[in-house]
């Protein structure tokens, strides 16, 4: 029996311990989410709270659109009263002997109810509801211009921010086959050593090399950590922290075959198209007209049609007992004279006019300037690249051949390491090369206003 217990105890230990083990074990590489650009932008503008900030600025100017339609409806109001009312003891008396002459009876304490129903239509206002309706739906026009806007300002955000996530991983990598040539270095060198063939100073000078290169990637995982951090916040993400099972997808080493265009003027004119805050601001222009419409609509008459229905029943007086009665009237209200203020509406609406003219025309000379600056960072960025290229495999030729040379005793450890120092360099250089031109292509893209367009080919990022 006792053997069947300790048998039992054993079995269930094994499956707890599996149990466990399958708990703790490591997510398999090929469960890790590779996170590229696109697919981060599409998660910011689904995430970020500045797109429902935007949203709802939307939703608000679409409200102000409905009260400027609802003002073209005749208003309908109901009113309805009631109180106490105490006689004096004269106005009882008086009002008594009359009560009682009339065959009614009197209380010295009385209610009184009264109720109305009255409809308001303004027929003819010097057309200020037509112009505010415009006004109303061009702002709107210019909310949707205004969120367009800040998602394409936000997708900006997140291209340099991912951009800078990416270096630093690149360096981390570029870093890590530091580390890993001086270990393997280490390595030799103490076997040369161990066999008398080398010089216990190689084995300290690689150890101190290997902690320089240690100390160097540990920096880089402290920038790709708060280059992460910063990307994750832009997302929207919980806590400011990537999944774990979320890693950057690599920055790769070599150009796009086709360029996001060549033609400066070509693109400067698609932009003044596509660019949402330039759309929004001719909004702003179209309703700065409205807006003077609607100055000058205090300059005519108004007509209103009124009708009421209205009620009054009092027994403190037995003659006005109760009362019904309804009027129709035609009403109209011309202001002649407002101490200027009329005048000064009209002169206000014509600056605030003139001063989205202005914004406009400096927005576009912004754009223009942005676009032929950007032009130039993606040409020279392109060029650097390029010979950043050429300097890679220049330098792991000549790191190559200092190797050779110190393993067969032919060059000194200085030599290598300097080799060594070079291509670590060079391969730094090549990256930071690649994010520039990066960094101008997505510059040229926002400013052109196509920085959106590779988010919503991607089928989970569609516009609806």
């Amino acid at each position: 029996m006792n053997r069947f217990l300790f048998a039992l105890c054993v079995l269930f230990l094994l499956a707890s311990s599996s149990v466990l083990a399958a708990e703790k074990k490591p997510v398999p590489s090929s469960e890790t989410q590779d996170l590229n650009l696109v697919n981060a932008q599409c998660m910011a503008l689904k995430e970020n709270p500045s797109m429902a900030v935007a949203m709802e600025r939307v939703e608000q100017a679409r409200a102000r659109v409905e009260q400027a339609v609802a003002n073209w409806y005749p208003s309908l109001d109901l009113t309805f009263g009631g109180g106490h009312q105490h006689l004096s003891d004269t106005t009882y008396k008086q009002n008594k002997a009359i009560s009682e002459f009339l065959g009614t009876s009197l209380d010295q304490n009385n209610m009184e109810y009264n109720s109305s129903l009255q409809a308001t239509w303004v027929l003819f206002d010097g057309f200020y509801r037509s112009f505010n309706e415009k006004k109303a739906k061009l702002g709107q026009e210019a909310e949707e211009n205004g969120q367009n806007d800040s998602k394409r300002l936000l997708a900006a955000s997140v291209a340099q921010a991912f951009l800078n996530a990416q270096l630093a991983q690149t360096n981390i990598d570029i870093a890590q086959a530091n580390v890993q040539f001086y270990n393997d270095q280490l390595k030799n060198a103490q076997n040369r050593y161990d066999v008398g063939a080398g010089p216990w100073g190689d084995v300290l000078n690689i150890k101190v090399q290997r902690n320089s290169a240690q100390s160097s990637l540990m920096q880089y995982q402290r920038e790709l950590e708060a280059a992460e951090y910063g990307l994750a916040a832009l997302l929207g993400l919980p806590n400011a922290s990537l999944p774990a099972d979320m890693r950057l997808a690599p920055l790769g080493n070599k150009l796009p075959e086709k360029e996001v265009t060549n033609d400066a003027q070509e693109t400067i004119a698609k932009a003044y198209a596509l660019r949402p805050d330039v759309r929004r601001l001719e909004k702003m222009i179209a309703a700065s007209e409205s807006a003077l419409g609607m100055a000058k609509a205090h300059m005519y008459p108004t007509i209103t049609a009124k009708g009421s229905l209205a009620g009054e029943r009092e027994n403190s007086l037995p003659a006005q007992d109760e009362y019904y009665g309804n009027t129709i009237s035609l009403n109209m209200s011309w202001n002649l004279y407002s101490g200027g203020a009329d005048k000064a509406r009209m002169v206000e609406a014509q600056h605030a006019q003139r001063e989205a003219s202005y914004n406009l025309a400096s927005l576009r000379n912004s754009v223009a300037a942005e676009i032929r600056q950007d032009f130039a960072l993606l040409a020279a960025a392109k060029e650097q690249v390029q010979l950043q290229q050429q300097s890679v495999e220049l330098v792991k030729e000549n790191r190559q051949l200092a190797q050779n040379a110190y393993e067969a005793g032919e060059a000194p450890l200085i030599q290598l390491n300097e080799a060594q120092k070079d291509l670590n360099t060079t391969a730094s250089r090549l990256a930071q090369a690649l994010v520039a031109y990066q960094r101008a292509q997505q510059q040229l893209l926002e400013a052109s206003g196509r920085n959106l367009e590779p988010v919503y080919k991607e089928t989970s990022c569609r516009q609806e």
